[in-house]
Order: structure tokens, then sequence, then C-alpha cells
């Protein structure tokens, strides 16, 4: 089984000095025991409804495979 990372550039994050404006990425999520990514990603969403209720775009979603 795989293991995967999901991260994306929506939204945003603030610095500890709030007068700084930080362009980064953040991790939606890692998922354990998936087959593939497709796999990995309906795991991802089944786990966490926050997703969708906080209306991010899955399908910009952007995924690495760990180990």
């Amino acid at each position: 089984m795989k293991k995967y990372i999901f991260l994306t550039n929506e939204g945003f994050t603030t610095a500890p000095n709030e007068a700084v404006e930080v362009h980064n990425m953040q991790v939606i999520g890692i998922v354990d025991n998936a087959i593939n990514e497709d796999d990995a990603l309906k795991i991802l969403l089944k786990e966490n409804p926050w997703i969708w209720e906080s209306e991010f775009n899955v399908a910009e979603f952007i995924s690495y495979q760990i180990l």
C-alpha cells in the first residue's frame, strides 16, 4: 500500500508578523494504505468532510507519493 500527501495553494496563512504577506501552500492531509493516487483522494475526502465544507477546489490539489 502507498502513502500520499495532499497540498493546496488555495486559502492563506498568516505569519506571526501579520504585516508580512506570506505566499505558501497548505497541507490538506496525508493518507496511508492507498492503492493509488485516486484511491488516496477518495479516502482523504471520505475521512475529512471539512474539505468540501470549506469549499476547496479538489481538482487543484497537488499530491505526492511519500515513503
